[in-house]
């Protein structure tokens, strides 16, 4: 997809994954909007990038919000591009440790988040990109984040990956579906990765995480995933597919 004098919508933009995705694309020069939670450092993100960037806040789960985002990125040109990668965890076993049901309230606040939250992005962004004049055969990308969650969950995930692998499910469907409208849509499955999502723990627990890739044996390194993201915007033939991006590992169930 070429993205000269276009833009791009980057969710979860003010950390992590997201944040290393709107990096790269700021510097081969797309403009960039950033949607990410009010209570987030998207602003100061947005400042660091420079005025390639704009953070617009909001929830992915709000209509309202992420057309408020578009609005903002058509400003600066077609919306070519999307990268999503905002999405949430919670720990909920299907029988508590006191033999209660699990907590139903936020197994559907993950679900919510993650998997209703990756669709809104979704249609909301691929309905600008239908509406734009085509270049070289292409009117845009969407690019969503599944996680190896959604193939390996372990204890305690199966809010995380229930969404996480309908994101899967999704991805060919929603492919198939834009075709016509000349939009592709990919999703990466990260492994274990070095994201602020992990500064709880020591370097040694990150370590022994690390440790557990096969190769290379470490923690995935944001700028990875940017790199690929950047590569699918890229490669015009890679559509509908869910490419893991994880060193080879396969999670253990604890």
């Amino acid at each position: 997809m070429d993205l000269t004098d276009s833009s791009a919508l980057v969710t979860g933009g003010a950390s992590g994954l997201a944040l290393a995705t709107a990096r790269r694309l700021v510097g081969r020069g797309v403009a960039v909007v950033i949607l990410d939670l009010p209570t987030s450092a998207g602003a100061e993100v947005a400042a660091e990038l420079g005025p390639a960037a704009q953070f617009v806040p909001g929830d992915v789960t709000d209509p309202a919000a992420v057309a408020a985002a578009l609005d903002a990125a058509e400003s600066r040109g077609p919306v070519r591009a999307l990268v999503h990668c905002a999405g949430r965890g919670g720990t909920v076993r299907v029988v508590d440790r006191d033999g209660a049901p699990g907590d139903l309230d936020l197994y559907e606040t993950v679900v919510r988040v993650n998997l209703i939250g990756s669709f809104n992005v979704l249609r909301m962004a691929a309905a600008r990109m239908a509406a734009a004049e085509p270049v070289g055969g292409e009117r845009g990308v969407c690019v969503l984040t599944s996680s190896v969650a959604a193939y390996e969950g372990q204890v305690g995930q199966i809010p995380y990956a229930s969404a996480k692998a309908g994101i899967v499910g999704m991805t060919l469907v929603a492919a198939r579906d834009l075709a016509s409208r000349r939009i592709r849509v990919v999703t990466i499955a990260p492994g274990v990765f070095d994201t602020p999502i992990l500064s709880r723990f020591s370097d040694e627990i990150k370590d022994r995480l690390g440790a557990q890739v096969p190769n290379p044996a470490r923690l995935g390194r944001p700028d990875e995933f940017a790199r690929l993201a950047e590569h699918i915007i890229d490669n015009p033939y890679i559509n509908g597919e869910t490419i893991r991006l994880d060193g080879a590992v396969r999670m253990q169930p604890r």
